[in-house]
């Protein structure tokens, strides 16, 4: 074999070799980071790899679905810990339900950086979508809600440059267009503290609360 054409064969292969391992690796960083639709988890319990804060949430089961349920009693405010552990460059994404019983209506929401990061939270009584970190609320936009349906929350931490963060949220009823742009946005000038992800709910209806089809992945970019 001439020698040019067996070394242009070598580069050729290494070369092909390459762009498979650099196509892998992008699709690798591109794919989830955490995700979890409780599938394969026994009714009853909790995943391994989640920390209830406080609650007693179990996975069940209606028809073909399972998800994670939080009882309607005691009314307070509980917690679940999931996915890895980040500070910025990340979103969390999840579906939630709950149902109103007269004029009692539930919270739900979703979290970044632990629980001293930020959380989005659905307020149907206030029809709004509020971002807090803490007790301080950092934004808010109105946000209309359906009681007995699925509703989609979008919550992302990214670091914009040096010294400054964007904290963004977004929600909307299963089976509608995800909305176009963010619902609301915070300007962050202080580092966000590592932490994980988080699903949470107050029970102020009385009714149980579901969480489905847990998701964190990179953050997106505008």
């Amino acid at each position: 074999m001439n020698c040019r054409l067996r070394t242009a064969g070598i580069c050729a292969t290494t070369a092909l070799a390459l762009g498979l391992f650099v196509t892998s690796v992008a699709a690798a960083e591109a794919g989830p980071r955490y995700q979890n639709d409780f599938e394969q988890t026994e009714v009853g319990k909790v995943p391994e790899d989640m920390m209830v804060l406080d609650g007693a949430f179990a996975v069940k089961s209606e028809g073909t679905n399972k998800f994670l349920e939080l009882p309607g009693a005691p009314v307070e405010d509980f917690s679940v810990l999931f996915g890895p552990t980040g500070s910025a460059g990340m979103a969390v994404t999840a579906r939630v339900f709950g149902t109103s019983k007269g004029r009692r209506l539930p919270v739900l929401a979703v979290g970044l950086n632990g629980v001293g990061g930020y959380e989005l939270q659905l307020a149907p009584a206030k029809k709004a979508l509020e971002l807090f970190r803490g007790e301080e609320r950092l934004a808010s936009a109105p946000c209309a809600w359906e009681s007995g349906t699925w509703t989609w929350l979008r919550l992302q931490v990214r670091q914009v440059k040096d010294g400054a963060w964007k904290v963004e949220g977004q929600a909307w009823k299963q089976g509608a267009p995800e909305p176009a742009g963010w619902m609301l946005s915070h300007d962050e000038k202080t580092e966000p503290p590592a932490g994980r992800a988080m699903v949470s709910g107050h029970p102020f209806s009385g009714t149980p609360i579901r969480f489905d089809d847990l998701r964190v992945s990179a953050a997106a970019e505008p």
